[in-house]
Parts: C-alpha cells; structure tokens; sequence
C-alpha cells in the first residue's frame, strides 16, 4: 500500500517499498554511556537530549513474574533521566533518579521510566511494569507509581498524574486478558499520546488527565512452532503528524514473526487503524524527520525467538525508497531522536545495566 503524496508532504512518509538499500557504513558515535536499560528520549527546552532509563530494579521484597518467562523481577528505586549534550561527546549527567524499576537480579528485564517528553511547562514520563495492573496493588499501597503517568516540574517534584494502568482494569480496551505496560509517549500542544503495549492500545491523556481509547490495535492468526496462534500487536512507539494523523509502530507479541511488525495510521480523532507499512520486524521505535522523511527502528532484524541482537534503522524517503542507516551496528536498539540538522540518535544496548549508550548517526 503506498501513501498518497500529499499525505507525504504533510505527515512524512510510511510505506511499502521493496528492498532496502544500505547507507554507507557509517560507525555511530558514542554521545553518552553508563545507562540502565536506556528507552526512550526527547529533546528538553535547552535543547539537550533527556534519556528516560528503565533502571536496574533492586532487592525489595516487592517483586512481580518475569512476563517472558520463569523467575522475578524485584523493585528498587533506581530508574532515571540522564542530559546528554548534543554537541560534545560523552558529556552526560543524571539529571533525575530514585524512579521505579523491576529488573531480575543481573539489572537485565527491566521495566520502568519507558519514554519521556516535554510539553506545557513541565516534563512526562511514563513508567511500565507489565501484566495484569492487580499485581501492582502492593506498589500502589507503597506509593510506587508504576503504570503511570508521572509530570516532573522544572525543579525536579515529581507527580503521578494519571494511573494508565487502572484504565486498563476498568476499560480493557482490547477485551482480553487484563494486561497493561505503559510505553511510548508524545505531548503536544493539545493532549498527549501514550501507547499501553500491554492492552494493544493507543491512548489519549486530555489536558484536564482525562483518559481514552483512540485506537485497538488487532491480534492477527500467524504460524508458530506448533501451529497456528492467535499474535498480539503490542504497540510501542507514536508520533503525531503536521496533519493531526497518528502513527503507530508494533512489536508484535509470540511468536514475533520476522517481517510481520506493522505501521498503523489512526485518524486524529481516534478510530480503526490502518496499515500503512508492512514488512518490519519488532518495531521499536517509529519518527518523522524535519526532511520528511519517516524512520522505523527495529529492535531486532531476525526476531526475538532467534539469537542475535542486532536492530535495523531503516530511512523511507520519497516514492517509498528505503535505506538503512548503520546497518549491523545497532545492539538492542531502544528509541530513535531525530535531531534539526538530521542526525539521528539511538539508545542502544536498551536491555542491558551499566552498559547503555546513546549514538548519533549523521546523515
């Protein structure tokens, strides 16, 4: 399906192209190291990049299940933000910390600070955790905000806004199995966008932190190892465009096909998504740059149930074409930031503690 170019010129362009031809390999420069499970990022009002860190969860007794399978992932305040100045390499500085985080005992699976913005004199943060939002009763007895909304002001307090998790419970947007883990995030200048990749949903926070359903993104019938199985969308990356327009990318749940990862359109006032690129593999990421064109972030090229780690970057420009950016160089790629001047930068190494990056890649 190719998008018409109108709708190119407006929002950016995502669409079905065939193969992908390779950018000059080009080393990433390191712009900052150190990080717990880095996710998402957003450039601040200073034009420095904040770097939300899921963090490396701790040793309290307040633990939940692993989702992907056996063992715990236990508490511990050490989520964060970290500055990275753009315009000299590996001059970096923990800016907030002592958020939430659940990690198994090696720092690794860990859930937390997922993606941050800026927007209405204050920063937003969201904070996942995974699961059926019951499990998270004896956090919330605690004051522990997983599953929310946090707005942090410019000196640093900290407020949860809004429990996404609970709306979950309440609303259960996609009719299945309750199940939330708040992910992506865009604030703009009329509401803000999050993306519950537990509940298959693409949620609106209106100004007044009233919460609603835009969009359910559908589980599809794919092969697996022992036959048919009935796949979840797990949506994990948003962003609005010049036309008000959504797009959303997809991870795709069990058994994480390769080439079975979608790009949803959602109109601005919410409704049926539709598919607009197709072809990918565990989306991450997904954005729009200042040149128009769109890029998808893969977290991984063969799937999650392959061994191997390497994502993809892959540029759509106009007509469709494809390029892929770094190709091979980018391990566990978490989130993609596409700075004025067009270059891009990446989390990577976005599963791991202590050993976070973010890169920047020119163009």
């Amino acid at each position: 399906m190719v998008v018409s170019m109108s709708r190119w010129v407006m929002a950016g362009v995502f669409v079905v192209a065939g193969s992908i031809a390779a950018a000059s390999a080009q080393t990433p420069v390191v712009m900052a190291q150190g990080l717990d499970n880095p996710r998402g990022m957003a450039f601040g009002p200073d034009g420095a990049i904040y770097v939300a860190e899921a963090g490396r969860g701790g040793t309290s007794t307040l633990c939940l299940a692993v989702p992907t399978g056996p063992g715990q992932r236990c508490y511990g305040p050490t989520g964060a933000v970290t500055r990275v100045l753009t315009g000299t390499p590996l001059r970096q500085g923990r800016v907030l910390g002592g958020l939430p985080s659940l990690a198994v005992q090696s720092g690794a699976e860990a859930a937390g600070p997922h993606d941050i913005d800026f927007g209405f004199g204050a920063a937003f943060i969201t904070v996942g955790s995974g699961g059926d939002p019951a499990t998270l009763q004896p956090f919330r007895q605690a004051g522990i905000p997983f599953g929310n909304l946090l707005l942090v002001n410019y000196t640093g307090q900290i407020t949860p806004i809004v429990d996404v998790a609970a709306h979950e419970t309440a609303a259960n947007p996609d009719g299945g199995l309750l199940d939330s883990n708040l992910y992506s995030l865009e604030i703009t200048n009329t509401r803000g966008l999050v993306t519950d990749a537990g509940a298959n949903a693409l949620l609106q926070i209106a100004p007044n932190l009233s919460i609603s359903t835009l969009a359910v993104f559908p589980a599809r019938t794919v092969a697996g190892p022992g036959g048919n199985v009935q796949m979840q969308s797990v949506p994990t990356a948003v962003v609005e465009a010049l036309d008000g327009s959504i797009y959303v990318g997809e991870l795709t749940g069990f058994p994480f096909p390769v080439g079975g990862a979608n790009v949803y359109r959602i109109p601005a006032g919410g409704g049926t998504p539709t598919v607009v690129a197709t072809g990918f593999t565990n989306i991450i990421d997904i954005a729009l740059g200042p040149d128009g064109a769109a890029y998808v972030l893969e977290h991984d090229t063969n799937s999650l149930l392959t061994a191997g780690n390497i994502g993809r970057l892959v540029k759509i420009g106009p007509f469709g074409f494809q390029t892929e950016l770094a190709a091979g160089q980018l391990v566990d790629p978490g989130a993609l930031l596409i700075g004025a001047d067009n270059a891009v930068y990446v989390s990577v190494n976005s599963k791991s503690a202590g050993t976070g990056q973010v890169v920047r890649i020119t163009q």
